[in-house]
């Protein structure tokens, strides 16, 4: 076979693949707003409907009606906002440390680091109940911000990041022009970090944004609800207007949606500018 009608070959091909893992990725998102665009009838027909309705601004009332949507989302905004920056920071200089910095019991501190991996999370729910509790935060957002304000992930992903990303060399050039260790935190580590935390940065706000359990457990005080929690009594107990549910759901999404391209858009061009470098 010709060595270019080989590679066309394959370049349509690598492209079709790719295509279809998007169509792939993208159609949930599609039938959730199909299904939210409907009735509940509508939804258990069979075929299935593959094209949005009209129901969808009805829907969307019927959130608005049944639960405060507005204030659930400004808490939850202000939780997966706050931990975001405070996991970005923390865990920065903590890894900035693992990673260029000798200390004594460096070594055995990041193996009981990665330690915690193997703890399930629901293991620590009723001692951090009762931590919140003794400081006074159980139902405030306190008890979901500052629990979350740094994580072993976030440490781990930014030290291996880190140990190539940043020269040896660049960190002592910048102790010869008398660069603190925040100097040299702030004007040479964070830069060079900035694809990993843009990364980081996404994953957090994500899995803060969807957090239910312990929202559930900790925020006894109604008015401090989080979006989750607030969708969730979307279920009634003997009967259920799925469709209003899909379009709770798709007023959720929306966020992440958003926050996934500015973050991606960030991540992506922080490669491409390193990789120009190199």
């Amino acid at each position: 076979m010709n060595p270019v009608l080989a590679q066309r070959l394959r370049s349509t091909l690598t492209h079709v693949v790719l295509l279809l893992g998007v169509a792939l990725s993208v159609f949930p998102f599609y039938w959730m707003f199909v299904m939210a665009s409907r009735t509940t009838q509508d939804i258990f027909k069979f075929p299935p409907a593959l094209v949005p309705g009209s129901h969808l601004l009805e829907n969307v009332q019927k959130v608005f009606d049944s639960i405060d949507v507005l204030g659930a989302t400004f808490n939850t905004l202000v939780v997966a906002v706050l931990t975001t920056v405070l996991v970005m920071f923390f865990d920065s200089i903590a890894a900035f440390a693992f990673a260029k910095y000798d200390f004594p019991g460096k070594n055995i501190l990041f193996v009981i680091l990665l330690a915690t991996f193997m703890v399930p999370a629901q293991l620590s729910t009723v001692p951090s109940f009762v931590i919140m509790a003794n400081f006074g935060w159980v139902g405030s957002l306190q008890a979901l911000i500052v629990p979350g304000a740094v994580n072993a992930f976030g440490i781990f992903l930014l030290r291996q990041y880190a140990q190539g990303a940043i020269s040896t060399e660049l960190l002592d050039a910048a102790r010869i022009d008398g660069c603190s260790y925040w100097r040299q935190y702030w004007h040479v580590a964070v830069p060079l970090l900035r694809p990993a935390l843009a990364f980081l940065g996404i994953f957090t706000f994500i899995g803060s944004w969807n957090d239910y359990f312990w929202p559930l457990v900790v925020l006894t005080n109604p008015a401090r609800q989080t979006l989750q929690v607030a969708l969730s009594q979307l279920n009634g107990l003997y009967i259920t207007d799925y469709s209003m549910v899909m379009a709770g759901t798709l007023i959720a999404v929306i966020p992440l949606i958003i926050v996934f391209f500015l973050g991606a858009r960030q991540f992506l061009s922080d490669l491409a500018a390193g990789a120009v470098k190199q």
